[in-house]
């Protein structure tokens, strides 16, 4: 009886293992074959030059006044025209919402519906105190030593300088496209993009236009970031998530600290039981959607047992994702975060405060929806609070997760083909955006909507996204231009 219990096993666990080889061998390369793209000539340091200028403009954007630093924009308006004055004789030029811009180059055929290249003009500003860890000076867009420095290198105007550098190529060649271009550069995007993109998106809808894709700001190109890849990697976001901010307000009788309430009645113990429970108590991960997508995409173009184990998530699975959750980056791919920013209560050190108040922000991931963690934040705070009274308010500012563009769309097919062909060698997959654009704001009249920066990143690079020494490489810069290029040409071109 043991020798057949034995057999029984080490019969099951060959099948296992002929299972996962076999699983593993079918997972091909999804990576697309194509040769590289027709070299580009591209003035790197006259381009580089006016990254810099653009990089002077301190166009700091405001949730309140719309008009802050206004003559900064108006200065990088003046620079875009003098510039690109090919570009602008061949595309029209219109404000929105004051500061934003909206180019359109009109198509020679009506009936091909248009396309949007984004970018943004606002930048973050530099957080009071750091101006001195800086390399170069944040504002004066110094090129040395072969990159472009300051705060917008990066985020987001050379993604901007590209595109116009672009629009100023194909102009001077004489290229006539067959489908209507629109080029979309908001004033706000940093503070929610109410004033420009949103604005523009409802323009063009009162206009009747249905847009083909939209490609904004978004993933990057990385390299060594992800374990177990040593080729550079090209994530597009189809997706990104939604934003939602939850102030807790928990009420209970002031009083003299000298005589406290029983354990754990008091505003600040209700309130901090309710927000460690959130904390404890997350909203529920796993691979699926964007994430499943993207590493199965990933997978076959890794070695040993990262491609083993993502090529048969269903036995590895648990095993991946609890790797997954250890890291604040990939834990965010795999569901709807939960994380406490503040909290505010009293105002004396000897007295009971009659109300606390803590705010909860929630990152939404695609397939959950705001109403849905709102249940979720009430029925925790209700476990660990029992009968007090508390209230919770959505924040504004707040939005859906976006919907899934398709990968299997001429659109999404068309923008991996030119990252493989201005960037030989680079791997494509579809990713999640964790961070929100302008983009979400053209949802209304376009189902294929893409989130991609060619902009090249290590490891070290990332801390440099909002934060100190902001730059980017001339030669990438470069590259932005070659992508966008060969993007338009191939999608508003004489074969669209």
């Amino acid at each position: 009886m043991l020798r057949r219990l034995l057999w029984f096993v080490l019969a099951v666990l060959g099948g296992l293992v002929l299972a996962v080889a076999v699983n593993t061998l079918r997972h091909g390369s999804r990576q697309l074959d194509v040769p590289p793209a027709p070299p580009l000539a591209v003035d790197e340091s006259a381009a580089a030059a006016r990254l810099s200028q653009a990089i002077r403009a301190r166009t700091m954007s405001s949730h309140e006044d719309a008009t802050l630093n206004a003559d900064q924009f108006q200065q990088l308006h003046a620079q875009l025209l003098a510039d690109y004055p090919k570009a602008h004789a061949a595309m029209q030029r219109e404000f929105v919402g004051g500061l934003s811009l909206l180019y359109t180059w009109k198509g020679t055929d009506p009936s091909l519906a248009p396309i949007v290249l984004m970018a943004h003009q606002d930048v973050v500003p530099v957080a009071p105190g750091t101006e001195g860890d800086w390399a170069e000076q944040p504002f004066a867009g110094t090129v040395k030593d072969g990159f472009v420095w300051g705060r917008g290198a990066w985020d987001d105007k050379a993604n901007l300088i590209a595109q116009m550098e672009t629009m100023e190529l194909l102009a001077a060649s004489g290229f006539a496209p067959r489908r209507t271009i629109h080029l979309a550069f908001g004033a706000d995007e940093e503070v929610g993009g109410e004033r420009g993109a949103k604005q523009i998106a409802a323009l063009l809808k009162s206009r009747g236009e249905r847009l083909d894709f939209v490609i904004d700001e978004g993933l990057l190109i990385t390299e060594g970031v992800m374990p177990g890849l040593d080729k550079p990697a090209a994530l597009v976001g189809i997706a990104e998530k939604g934003y939602l901010s939850v102030v807790m307000k928990v009420s209970a009788t002031p009083g003299h600290s000298s005589m406290p309430p029983p354990k754990g009645q008091s505003a600040i113990a209700m309130m901090s039981a309710a927000m460690k429970r959130l904390d404890d108590r997350q909203l529920p991960g796993g691979i699926r959607g964007v994430a499943r997508e993207m590493f199965e995409t990933i997978a076959p173009e890794m070695g040993g047992f990262n491609r083993v184990a993502l090529s048969n998530l269903w036995l590895f699975g648990p095993v991946v994702q609890k790797q997954l959750e250890a890291k604040a980056s990939t834990n965010a791919m795999l569901r709807t975060t939960t994380a406490l920013t503040m909290a505010h209560a009293g105002n004396k050190d000897n007295v009971l405060p009659g109300r606390a108040e803590g705010t909860v922000n929630f990152r939404l991931l695609p397939g959950d929806s705001a109403s849905a963690v709102m249940g979720h934040v009430h029925d925790e705070a209700k476990a660990a609070m029992g009968d007090a009274k508390f209230e919770l308010v959505a924040l504004p500012g707040g939005s859906e997760a976006s919907k899934v563009s398709p990968t299997q769309s001429a659109s999404y097919q068309l923008i991996n083909r030119t990252v493989r062909e201005v960037f030989p060698g680079t791997l494509v997959a579809p990713g999640l955006m964790i961070g929100a654009t302008d983009s979400r704001h053209f949802e209304g009249i376009s189902d294929h909507i893409y989130r991609f920066s060619p902009v090249r990143a290590k490891p070290e690079d990332l801390a440099r996204f909002h934060g100190t020494n902001e730059r980017i490489s001339a030669a990438n810069l470069a590259e932005l231009i070659r992508f966008y290029h060969r993007l338009v040409s191939q999608a508003a071109g004489p074969g669209a």
